[in-house]
């Protein structure tokens, strides 16, 4: 191969074959592979997640997997950071940064950059949770459709999660939520030389055999 191509993205859903595909191509490229699950950044995440065994990952090595405490906190932006980081080190080597998994939003992330959105504000979370409390999560709904009419019409009244995090960067910035996304960061460049590998094909045998596989794990 003349020229290296930035990175190759292996995308699909679980029980799709994307870890025996991976592999394949790390015996006939010069791979190193990088997690893209949200899940399997956690330790002890192993039903249910199609991790790679334990073998796989000896002789097979993926970077973002059991980086975390499952009582740890990993957003998109932590996992772009992450991933540009170890991009960059593999690249570095002469290799190619093949991302495989199927957290789309961490791809999107990763791709197309992401808003520097306001870090957590405890007080101010604590805040909106004594409020919710007093007042009840619909009156803070009202209060977000006063305030960010956008925001409001996409978050349930019951999706207190959502509907924290809305109130909390209008307090913290003084901006919507539509407004501090506009500003992006920078997005992955030479993204358009990454080659894009999507496992879709009919999954229902698979998909039947992995369930069963899980199902039979001594740890249920």
């Amino acid at each position: 191969m003349s020229q290296l191509p930035p990175a190759i993205f292996l995308m699909g859903p679980t029980a799709a074959g994307k870890t025996d595909l991976a592999i394949e191509l790390t015996k006939v490229l010069p791979c190193e592979l990088i997690s893209v699950d949200s899940a399997l950044v956690y330790r002890g995440m192993d039903i249910g997640t199609a991790k790679p065994s334990k073998e796989i990952l000896a002789e097979f090595p993926h970077r973002l997997i059991d980086i975390l405490d499952p009582a740890e906190s990993y957003s998109a932006a932590d996992f772009r950071r992450d991933a540009l980081e170890a991009m960059a080190d593999i690249t570095a080597r002469g290799k190619i940064p093949l991302l495989v998994g199927g957290t789309m939003l961490y791809y999107k992330a990763l791709v197309e950059g992401l808003a520097d959105m306001p870090a957590a504000d405890p007080e101010v979370r604590a805040q909106i949770e004594e409020e919710a409390a007093r007042l009840g999560w619909q009156a803070l709904h009202d209060q977000l459709a006063l305030i960010d009419p956008q925001s409001a019409a996409r978050i349930h009244p019951n999706d207190p999660q959502r509907l924290s995090r809305a109130l909390e960067v209008y307090r913290v910035s003084g901006q919507s939520m539509d407004k501090v996304r506009k500003v992006l960061k920078q997005p992955l460049r030479d993204c358009n030389n990454c080659p894009i590998l999507s496992r879709t094909w009919p999954l229902l045998r698979q998909i039947a055999r992995y369930c069963t596989s899980e199902l039979n794990k001594d740890s249920l």
